[in-house]
């Protein structure tokens, strides 16, 4: 997958005003009153600043249930919050009361340091003993002053990448529900293709096929999806998409042969769109485009997910909003905004998330993680804010270059 790692870098210039600003709030409110709060390694902003009583860091509950994803119900006669969720397979409910140090905990009375309380009209509860409750770890730093979260481990929907490089992680594909074999793509003259240098069909390797590949993934509970790839670095894209013959007979190519191929969805890679030009007519000539391949897609059964690069590059060909209603997921691509050797910087895949959360439902968001990119200590900060913000799942570029390392503390953080 070819991203655009030098162009982003120096275009995102534009953005940088917004970003900071946002950047600033969420530390400013993460870190008032002396203490700093990180979930997962990021700051976790708070309504009201979070505050130590007696020894005991106190926090908004409603902020840190959203961030826990803890359901939670307020009774304002009694006074008292009750929260409930799952905890690996016991189902777990705490309540707690504003002035009482006793909590009920699946009914059984568990003594609290310090009584939750209102102060200045937020309900500020022990966050050590409520993130422990239901599975986060919780540790403090006194030289520092900074109380670290960790999530719990999360079962929720993971897609790997697979390249023709791949194959020696070959045996990492069961663990995902999901797979995009990316061994098609649009080439410079504006067509459908499985041929090429490094988006094409393998040759079989004794009596392994790619058609066995494929039929052994579905077969394991793996759902295969057949990537098609491109950019538009000599307006390829943009050939397709003006002209409705070429349109038409890609369309057909991509279905007919994720139909053939065994494939049960498409996955659709198109890169580079609304750089320049007018950007307007981009994202309606593309919106078109999915629209199209949609229809035909459902009607040959197959599902349909999109790759798109985040609000917050320098590439708008993107609508986020009609293209999240015509395709069943969107992975937000939110990587190469450096050097593509570093970790990603936080705030920008923060605001990417919240910006795409601004146009489609949580449900059918998917973050895309570069394992170029990200390494065994900054990798779970990312699948961190998938969780934070109750995204669907993570999509993993790619498997052939997972280290072990990253790929354990993966490990420790989704059930895959």
């Amino acid at each position: 997958m070819k991203r655009y790692g030098k162009i982003l870098l120096c275009c995102v210039i534009a953005l940088s005003s917004m970003t900071a600003l946002l950047g600033n709030t969420t530390q400013a409110a993460a870190t008032a009153g002396g203490v700093t709060i990180l979930l997962d390694g990021y700051p976790l902003p708070f309504p009201v600043e979070p505050a130590v009583m007696k020894g005991t860091t106190m926090v908004p509950f409603r902020a840190i249930a959203e961030a826990l994803n803890i359901p939670v119900v307020w009774n304002q006669t009694a006074k008292k919050i009750t929260a409930t969720k799952k905890v690996g397979t016991v189902d777990k409910k705490v309540e707690l009361t504003i002035g009482s140090v006793n909590a009920l905990v699946n009914g059984g009375t568990v003594k609290l340091a310090v009584a939750p309380q209102n102060v200045r009209g937020t309900t500020m509860i022990p966050l050590s003993f409520f993130s422990g409750q239901f599975g986060a770890g919780v540790s403090w730093n006194q030289l520092t002053k900074t109380v670290s979260i960790i999530s719990p481990k999360k079962d929720m929907y993971t897609l790997g990448f697979y390249a023709l490089s791949s194959f020696d992680q070959y045996s990492f594909v069961p663990d995902f529900d999901a797979i995009a074999f990316g061994w098609s793509r649009i080439d410079r003259s504006g067509e459908f293709t499985t041929q090429g240098e490094e988006y094409k069909w393998p040759k079989p390797a004794g009596e392994l096929t790619p058609e066995l590949m494929i039929s052994d993934t579905a077969t394991s509970g793996t759902t295969p999806y057949l990537m098609v790839y491109s950019v538009d670095g000599k307006l390829e894209l943009t050939k397709n998409l003006e002209d409705q013959v070429l349109q038409a007979r890609t369309i057909s190519g991509i279905v007919d042969t994720a139909v053939q191929k065994g494939f049960k969805g498409i996955l659709l890679d198109l890169e580079g769109l609304g750089l320049s030009g007018d950007k307007a007519k981009v994202r309606s000539d593309y919106n078109s485009f999915v629209q199209n391949l949609s229809t035909k897609a459902r009607q040959a059964g197959l599902k349909l997910t999109l790759v798109l690069h985040p609000l917050n590059s320098s590439y708008t060909g993107y609508d986020y909003k009609t293209l999240g209603s015509l395709a069943d997921d969107l992975i937000i691509m939110a990587y190469a905004y450096g050097d593509e050797k570093s970790p990603e910087p936080v705030n920008k895949v923060d605001e990417a998330i919240r910006l795409a959360l601004q146009q489609v439902n949580k449900e059918k968001l998917i973050l895309g993680i570069s394992l170029a990119s990200e390494n065994e200590t900054s990798v779970n900060t990312k699948i961190g804010l998938a969780k934070r913000y109750d995204l669907k799942g993570i999509a993993i570029w790619r498997l052939g270059i997972i280290a072990q390392p990253a790929w354990t503390q993966m490990n420790g953080s989704v059930e895959f």
